[in-house]
């Protein structure tokens, strides 16, 4: 089920960061991506947000298809979302209003919120990225290697993830416990009406 929403098909670039985490190219010229690594990954992840103030995990996203993944996700375990254009500052300055210091951030994608990634590195906050076969990953602690610009991908990711970081803050015991579907987490397609 997992595997049709496109979470291991990357783009046709591959940069040298994300080469460990590439199966194969498909006919199509596409890296796929390993499931397996980005399983572990999520994991991974879910076990270091669940050990941190979770009121204090910003999670952001510059693309469209992220802001109702991100929303849904901060919705379900108490994170604060970061949605749309990153003000520069966020992280660095105090006497922005907006200012604040988390503990963690998860960038949907770290080209589109490269802003996020730069000032959390200055500010020496650990960077959790979802991150496609393109992406340059230098300035990432912890990669989640997985499609991050489909609608269905990004869904995925971030419900997989939400049900990991649920699971150890002790929401949910099982994955059958997670009321919310994957679907829930995909951002709609607004359809004109004629």
């Amino acid at each position: 089920m997992i595997l049709s929403t496109g979470i291991r098909v990357g783009t046709p670039v591959r940069t040298k960061y994300m080469t460990p985490f590439i199966v194969h190219a498909n006919p199509e010229g596409l890296y796929i991506l390993d499931i397996s690594k980005t399983l572990a990954r999520i994991d991974v992840a879910a076990k270091f947000i669940g050990r941190s103030d979770i009121a204090k995990v910003a999670v952001t996203s510059a693309r469209e298809y992220g802001k109702t993944p991100v929303e849904k996700f901060c919705e379900m375990t108490g994170a604060t979302a970061i949605l749309g254009r990153f003000m520069p500052g966020t992280f660095t300055n105090p006497s922005l209003p907006n200012y604040m210091e988390p503990e963690i951030v998860i960038v949907t994608d770290p080209q589109a919120d490269q802003q996020a990634v730069i000032e959390s590195t200055r500010a020496g906050v650990p960077v959790i990225a979802i991150a496609n076969s393109d992406n340059v990953t230098s300035k990432v602690d912890l990669v989640i290697p997985a499609n991050n610009r489909g609608r269905k991908a990004l869904a995925t990711a971030y419900w997989l993830l939400a049900r990991e970081v649920m699971k150890k803050q002790g929401k949910i015991k099982s994955d059958s416990e997670m009321k919310i579907s994957i679907d829930d987490f995909e951002t709609k397609l607004v359809e004109e009406i004629s």
